[in-house]
């Protein structure tokens, strides 16, 4: 069984009562629901937020130890935190996949989103899609995995 690591980032545990306009109406347990729904029966869904920046450091460390593939949405960590940029190279570094996701454009939104520094060193990115931005990751790896 592979372990799908489902890592996110800062305020994203208020997912359905913040700003639902931008982020939507569900809920970090309506995602689980959903990413769970769709995942085959090999992949088990490991989801997690944290709004410490530390936290999300060491999963991704864990992801290296343990040889899981990563769906990170790193929220507001995206634009300016180089430590977690050095441990997302750690995992992308080990030849594991890490998706960066992201539920709204950023590139559609205020200027200081537009840069990620997240993004050179992940495998790919999926933006703008809401929920959906993490279904089509979770299945990019899906269709990876040996």
């Amino acid at each position: 069984m592979t372990r799908v690591l489902v890592l996110n980032g800062p305020n994203l545990g208020r997912l359905g009562s913040r700003e639902p306009d931008i982020y939507g109406s569900g809920t970090l347990d309506d995602l689980r629901a959903q990413l769970e729904a769709v995942a085959s029966a090999s992949v088990e869904i490991d989801l997690r937020q944290t709004d410490d920046e530390a936290t999300l450091i060491g999963w991704l460390h864990e992801a290296v130890d343990t040889r899981s593939p990563v769906i990170l949405n790193p929220a507001a960590f995206t634009h300016y935190s180089y430590a977690l940029s050095d441990a997302a190279k750690l995992v992308t570094a080990a030849g594991l996949i890490l998706v960066e996701v992201h539920l709204s454009n950023p590139h559609a939104r205020e200027e200081f989103r537009h840069t990620s520094v997240i993004s050179a060193v992940a495998t790919g990115v999926i933006a703008g899609f809401g929920f959906d931005s993490y279904l089509l990751a979770l299945d990019l790896i899906g269709r990876r995995l040996p």
